[in-house]
């Protein structure tokens, strides 16, 4: 019979899938490592396991004992079923910018997890990496992984991941594409391969926040680099000792955006649902590709599934409040498609004053249309409110026909946006659209850059 004793002994001897759409502009073959091959669906599985034997073998990790670890969710789950196998207790800490679907998949295997928030230094005292030192110097019988400087992470690699690219290539590997976080995959996948043949070429995909190619480059770890972003798994605001520059040829940034469209592509192109760091590491070597010729054998590491991810970059809405939908936006009536629904804020001329302050900061808008029985007759902005009670502190029990301003301009729903952004200017903040049927909305400067 042939089966194994454990979820643990599938790990490994993931595919290598060509890749034939998405990267039809590229001459080279390119062969991508899918690693959700691997049970907890990610290529941390490989160091996940290596750091708990390693960890067993030297009395790190004690029978019964808690592993406590900082992790965007992806070295969690190999470590959950690490301890669910070999009898742990597990402890992962991780920041608000990972998806829901990551942290209810660690708690569904068993995993206590604490939620940190992103935008800290990292030597705050609320950072993930701080919460998770603590918790592994203050719980009895734990064990604190750190994966970022854990050389255990990167030798996963060099031992599993590194031979497996070489063998299923038959030494033919030109290039090796990979995003990088704690560096361990690249770092110990490098370091096999150069053994095997020095010319093959490592590139790190970095995405922009993080400090990896700009330090690589100068040597400079320029903390101007570090600020939010939203792609998943890749680039980091410290250098964790598991990634070893002197092994990778360079890098290249993918944009937050391009990380997401990018992941949806592969999984409509190629078929292959993977996770946010994949679609940054195939936009990563699609601006590789004049590195690359048509005897090049390529591959790129995709790192996890997309289930972690459904609702984020796999969901339309998700996508489209960052932008990062690229929607026809064209007409008047296309930009506010997305809130045509709601209706149309407006006060009366007769009304006072105050009753427009109180609909502002109720609906959260800064311009209000002001009608009378016969239609649109004046409009309040915000600004003009401000200058109006900088003068007169009264001014909220007057009525709203002694401030208003002249009337918004009304354009159709056909009305192309360049007109629209015409019509805005420093003396007039926003324009109605006619949508027929006597319904109108508005449309304001924010609604035009959201569309740019």
């Amino acid at each position: 019979m042939d089966y194994c004793n454990n979820i643990l002994e599938t790990i490994g001897n993931t595919p290598l899938v060509k890749l034939n759409s998405i990267t039809k502009e590229i001459d080279a073959l390119v062969l991508a490592k899918v690693e959700s091959f691997n049970p907890g669906n990610s290529v941390k599985d490989r160091m996940a396991v290596k750091m708990v034997e390693d960890a067993e073998a030297d009395g790190r990790l004690k029978p019964g004992g808690t592993i406590i670890e900082g992790t965007s969710g992806n070295t969690g789950m190999g470590l959950a079923l690490a301890a669910i196998v070999k009898g742990y207790k597990c402890i992962f800490v991780t920041n608000d910018k990972q998806s829901k679907e990551k942290v209810d998949i660690l708690k569904a295997v068993g995993a206590e997890v604490i939620v940190c928030p992103t935008a800290v230094e990292p030597d705050d005292p609320r950072s993930y990496y701080s919460v998770s030192k603590r918790l592994g110097e203050e719980t009895p019988n734990s064990w604190y992984v750190n994966q970022y400087d854990n050389p255990s992470n990167a030798t996963a690699h060099y031992e599993q991941t590194g031979p497996e690219i070489w063998k299923q290539t038959d030494g033919k590997i030109t290039h090796f594409v990979v995003g990088v976080g704690t560096g361990g995959t690249i770092s110990g996948t490098a370091k096999f391969l150069k053994e095997q043949n020095p010319d093959i070429k490592i590139w790190g995909i970095d995405t922009y926040g993080s400090v990896f190619k700009k330090y690589h480059e100068t040597g400079i770890f320029d903390e101007n680099e570090i600020y939010p972003y939203i792609t998943e798994g890749i680039g980091e605001d410290i250098l964790p000792e598991n990634v070893d520059f002197s092994v990778i040829d360079g890098f290249t940034k993918v944009t937050d955006k391009d990380a997401a469209i990018y992941t949806r592509k592969l999984a409509k192109q190629e078929g292959i649902f993977a996770g946010n760091s994949c679609g940054a590491a195939v936009k990563g070597l699609l601006q590789l590709k004049d590195h690359f010729t048509k005897d090049d054998v390529v591959v790129v590491l995709l790192h996890d599934h997309g289930s972690r991810y459904v609702g984020k970059m796999y969901n339309d809405d998700w996508m489209r409040d960052r932008g990062f939908l690229d929607d026809e936006v064209t007409t008047a009536e296309d930009l506010v498609s997305n809130h045509s629904n709601k209706h149309l804020v407006t006060v009366k001329t007769e009304e006072l004053v105050s009753h427009a302050i109180e609909r502002m900061r109720k609906y959260k808008i800064s311009q209000i249309p002001v009608e009378d029985i016969n239609g649109f007759v004046g409009s309040i902005d915000e600004s003009v409110l401000l200058s109006y009670f900088i003068e007169d502190k009264a001014i909220a029990e007057k009525p709203i026909k002694d401030i208003m301003g002249a009337a918004y301009p009304v354009v159709t729903k056909e009305a192309s946006i360049d007109k629209v952004s015409r019509l805005i200017t420093k003396e007039n903040q926003a324009v109605l659209v006619d949508l027929g049927e006597g319904k109108h909305h508005i449309i304001t400067k924010y609604d035009i850059i959201s569309a740019i």
